[in-house]
């Protein structure tokens, strides 16, 4: 048997192992170790085993992962969710459908400040669930509005996506959290697109939003300049060059804890309960990367990516075509499988035929993380589609699934966009990073 076909036996293997809802960095440590001694020794399985733990928590860029994960909670308990709401209705007025369209700015602002699709669906969900139940919404785009609005988590800087990538391929987090701003702001328009199509088509599906007084909507603007503050404090200070993006996260929680105590909505108790929902996440995280390092020493092993790009080669396709191939690959992979674990799993082998065709790391990373939200909206097992479920049970799936498709259509139009203009991903960083 040759080193490749063992590769190819353990990537099957990985699969079935996903399939079967065995946890993903279970998965790979399993895959990752047994053909790794497969192809090399068992010894030499077991030295990799000891040393690479020690080596992922000394990865100093990786200490992002729980700081901006504790800032995002922190801000969920501080209420700035429900601020940020506020203020985007206050912004969208009495236009026709403006809570949906104020989930999908909230939502965009929030995911800012957390980086993480799950977390803004839930938070956003149940604040605006009950809002748009009470106004008349059809739940269809109650469900589409807010299941969509958290995938913006993981495009908008701080992605933790975007950051496990850069860990992966050894590209600059700042370049990767510039590249995602530009989609990130595309994508919500699309959003924007998708809602007032969904009106046009049916408007009766949303009632037209409530008047404000000019005070009180100034009011309600007023209320999320935290967010401003801290958007500014943290990404703004990584791009004027006042510090890294580890430090970056770090002045983030400061700059949370800070604001959260003057104001008296955060207390001990909340900050200990953040401070322990974190270490989780953050050790579940890290037991992923820790697999997925396993795995892709095997990969290595056995040369699974230079025999993928041979094969490639010799079929005689454009390098777009083998884009294109590549695009369906993580569409059809994303419906049945969970998006982190489906990069974890598939960069280490998809990454170097990126790169030979000649395709920019940081503009295929922001692709990626395309590929990774239509994954989680699409159906019938896409992970917002069941966090927009747990938010609101009594919802039907055949409205949860029939809200989503406008929003897939927006993503669709975003990743034809990106690949027939690169620059939509690559100006940003070219300029901040001359």
């Amino acid at each position: 048997m040759t080193i490749q076909t063992i590769g190819l036996l353990g990537v099957f293997g990985l699969l079935v192992l996903m399939l079967l809802r065995v946890p993903v960095g279970v998965s790979l440590a399993l895959v990752g170790l047994a053909g790794y001694a497969a192809i090399d020794s068992v010894p030499s399985a077991l030295a990799v085993l000891s040393f690479t733990p020690l080596q992922i928590v000394s990865e100093h860029a990786l200490s992002v992962v729980p700081l901006f994960t504790l800032m995002g909670l922190l801000c969920a308990r501080m209420g700035l969710s429900q601020r940020l709401y506020s203020a985007a209705a206050a912004a969208f007025g009495t236009v026709r459908g403006s809570s949906a369209l104020a989930t999908l700015g909230a939502s965009a602002a929030f995911g800012a400040m957390n980086g993480s699709s799950l977390a803004s669906c839930l938070t956003i969900g149940r604040i605006a669930v009950p809002e748009m139940r009470a106004q008349g919404y059809r739940d269809s785009l109650i469900s589409g509005s807010i299941a969509a609005g958290g995938t913006l988590g993981i495009l908008l800087p701080p992605s933790i996506v975007l950051v496990v990538y850069a860990l992966i391929t050894e590209q600059s987090v700042g370049r990767l959290f510039a590249a995602g701003i530009v989609p990130g702001i595309l994508l919500t328009l699309l959003y924007f697109g998708a809602v007032a199509t969904v009106l046009a088509l049916d408007p009766a599906a949303a009632p037209r939003g409530a008047s404000l007084a000019l005070r009180d909507r100034l009011r309600a603007l007023g209320s999320a300049w935290e967010a401003v503050v801290l958007f500014g404090g943290t990404i703004g200070g990584i791009y004027v060059s006042l510090f890294t993006p580890t430090e970056a996260a770090a002045i983030g929680v400061a700059l949370t804890l800070a604001i959260g105590f003057a104001r008296g909505t955060l207390d001990i108790s909340s900050v200990r309960d953040a401070l322990t929902e974190a270490t989780v996440l953050s050790a579940v995280l890290f037991l992923v990367l820790l697999g997925s390092t396993y795995f892709s020493y095997f990969v290595v092993q056995a040369q699974l990516p230079q025999a993928t790009v041979d094969w490639l080669t010799g079929l005689g396709l454009t390098p777009l075509a083998v884009l294109l191939m590549i695009v369906v690959f993580y569409v059809l992979a994303g419906i049945v499988l969970d998006g982190i674990g489906l990069v974890l799993a598939t960069v280490p082998i998809v990454y170097p035929v990126v790169v030979s065709l000649g395709f920019d790391p940081v503009w295929f990373g922001v692709l990626l993380v395309l590929m990774v939200e239509i994954g989680l909206l699409s159906p019938p097992v896409g992970m917002n589609l069941f966090v927009m479920k747990s938010v609101a049970p009594n919802l039907a799936f055949r409205d949860i699934y029939a809200g989503v498709v406008p929003f897939l259509i927006g993503q669709a139009l975003l990743v034809a966009i990106l690949i027939a203009v690169p620059a939509v991903a690559t100006w940003l960083p070219g300029v901040l990073y001359r």
